[in-house]
């Protein structure tokens, strides 16, 4: 009887550092020693692992590409002075084309690339093939297209390396393996998280192992790189798109997976020729050998398949990593936030308690002549709960020297409390070197109710993507998860935040019985017509036509517009739905468009 083809793959899935080359190389070493120990016969790396993604702007600099290039050459060598050189190693970097770019294209034709490692050298290299150019992706400015795939045997089994994006549009190196036949296509990825995408990106890998007509290796980034959140969910699917093997999410992992595989045809000798991507361009497949003869038999570890998140537990995660790298990743100590025991700062204060430990949270309460009695004492009562350091800096004689000088009234008075508080907050941070954290959310924002050099002061936005009612849904699942433990989650005996935080009616507290419905909508209708206008980009008519009511979805719209010029200058915050403010909603602030009239 015929052997039947095997091969052990590992999928590494980490949390590379945007510019550190040397850093990711070295864990580069470290994973593929793991998987090593684990038997792999193939380790898959993710998108531009060595020097981290996105690097933006970086790519058009020489001395980025040329590091890039030389860490790629340095690293094979390395590999194989550590005795880990018979092992084949596909990983991500920046290359570049060596073709003079045309008017139009990025300086230096840089290419998002992966190369295959093995006994010291860089035996092949691809490039990224479909450009994403929409969302928070700008590949049009930065890279020039790739127009090679590369296919290896390796112990009898042909495998093909395709990058990102060639899995989510149509022709291209999929269409080319489906012609030039292949028992594996392995895919580097860095594909940024969004609430339920997981589900859409199964139903991706398993439409496109059925299109090439081999099984798939989907290997994807973790880890927050400023506001984006990249998951993981590494996914191994077979031929007939049927998973075979899943990674956790929001956390590194080597997913290591045994798959039986189909003997290469012997036909197929090594050499280059074209093939039609089917995307009206040509692809240069290019076939080599590794190692021809199938393995031994051997005996399959069972393949890992780690279980979803819910919802909730998912967003909260994407929040908790992405404060806690942009915390790690650039160096701070501590962090500082401004807590007025409302549910804002209350979560927030517990996503920076998960994400960097109590002992490196600050809270500052700072209470003024409007603030409530219960304010003090439900800030106080969180305190305790989750082991913070705080203090306490009343404002109101600040804001009586302010109001001195300059004789302040109506909303220029309340704003004036909003900026003692941001200024004295930035000043604490200068002095000890906190993190400022922001505390508004996504409706906020939204409406443009929040203040300049106030509330909006700071380093870092934890809940600047959620939305309010989504504030209220996360703080009650945080309390429900009160005595566990995990990788993203510290144990708090009690629930860390208080219950009249969650149930009491929200207020900035700026003036006398304020009320946020004062001003806004009651949240559930608010943040429905903010999703829709928002993140859907439904004018005037759609809206209404969805059901939102007229004389609102006109006086929302405004309020919108309005505050564009606000958004602009607020921090960066962790991204976990399809548009956010900053990377992907890009709107100017000088303009005249009105999708309602000016009353």
């Amino acid at each position: 009887m015929d052997t039947v083809p095997q091969l052990r793959i590992a999928l590494a899935q980490t949390n590379p550092a945007v510019g550190d080359l040397s850093a990711n190389a070295a864990a580069l070493v470290e994973w593929t020693r793991r998987a090593a120990d684990r038997g792999a016969h193939l380790v898959v790396f993710t998108e531009m692992f060595l020097t981290g993604y996105p690097v933006e702007d970086l790519v058009l600099r020489t001395s980025f590409v040329d590091a890039s290039i030389a860490t790629l050459t340095a690293t094979a060598a390395r590999l194989a002075d550590e005795g880990l050189g018979e092992l084949p190693v596909v990983v991500g970097y920046v290359d570049r084309s060596g073709v003079t770019p045309r008017a139009g294209q990025p300086k230096g034709a840089p290419l998002d690339a992966a190369a295959l490692l093995h006994r010291g050298r860089v035996v092949t290299k691809t490039a990224k093939h479909h450009l994403p150019n929409y969302g928070v992706f700008d590949e049009y400015r930065y890279f020039i297209r790739g127009d090679r795939l590369p296919i290896f045997r390796l112990h009898g089994v042909d495998v093909a390396i395709a990058v990102c994006e060639d899995l989510w549009q149509d022709g291209g190196p999929v269409a080319a393996v489906a012609q030039a036949g292949a028992g594996l296509l392995v895919v580097p990825n860095a594909s940024p998280y969004e609430r339920e995408k997981d589900d859409v990106r199964l139903e991706l890998c398993a439409d496109r192992a059925r299109e090439a007509g081999c099984a798939l290796a989907y290997a994807n980034q973790v880890g927050g790189q400023d506001e984006l959140i990249f998951d993981g969910d590494s996914i191994v699917v077979d031929a007939s798109g049927e998973l075979v093997a899943r990674a956790a999410q929001f956390r590194e992992e080597l997913l290591v997976t045994d798959l039986e595989l189909p003997l290469a045809d012997p036909r197929a000798t090594p050499g280059t020729f074209p093939v039609d991507a089917g995307d009206g361009t040509t692809i240069t497949v290019e076939r080599l050998v590794l190692s021809g003869d199938p393995l031994p038999a051997y005996a399959p570890e069972p393949p890992a398949l780690a279980p979803r998140l819910d919802d909730l537990e998912e967003v909260y995660s994407a929040l908790v990593l992405g404060v806690r790298d942009y915390f790690t990743k650039n160096g701070f100590g501590s962090v500082i936030l401004g807590l007025s025991g409302g549910i804002d700062s209350a979560l927030t204060a517990t996503i920076a308690a998960d994400a960097v430990g109590p002992d490196r949270v600050h809270v500052v309460l700072m209470p003024s002549r409007h603030s409530s009695e219960h304010s003090v004492s439900d800030a106080r009562d969180l305190v305790e709960r989750q082991g913070l350091h705080s203090r306490v800096v009343p404002i109101e004689g600040i804001v009586d020297a302010f109001d001195k000088e300059i004789d302040l009234h109506g909303l220029a008075a309340e704003n004036l409390q909003a900026r003692v508080r941001g200024m004295l907050l930035m000043s604490l941070s200068n002095e000890h070197g906190h993190l400022v954290l922001t505390t508004g959310n996504k409706s906020e924002l939204a409406t443009g109710y929040s203040t300049l050099y106030g509330d909006s002061a700071g380093g870092f936005a934890p809940i600047k993507d959620v939305l309010k009612t989504t504030v209220w849904q996360l703080s009650r699942w945080r309390n429900e998860q009160a005595g566990r433990e995990s990788d993203l989650l510290r144990r708090f005996d009690v629930p860390p935040i208080p219950e009249n935080s969650i149930t009491k009616e929200p207020s900035a507290e700026l003036r006398p019985d304020q009320r946020d419905t004062d001003s806004l909508p009651p949240y559930d209708v608010l943040d429905r017509l903010l999703s829709d206008y928002v993140e859907h980009d439904m004018g005037k008519g759609e809206l209404v036509a969805a059901g939102h009511d007229a004389e609102l979805v006109a006086r929302v719209i405004r309020l919108v517009d309005l505050a564009e010029y606000k958004r602009r200058q607020y921090p960066p915050g962790p991204k976990i739905t399809p548009k956010n403010f900053g990377r992907d909603r890009r709107l100017p602030i000088t303009n005249r468009w009105r999708e309602t009239p000016a009353t």
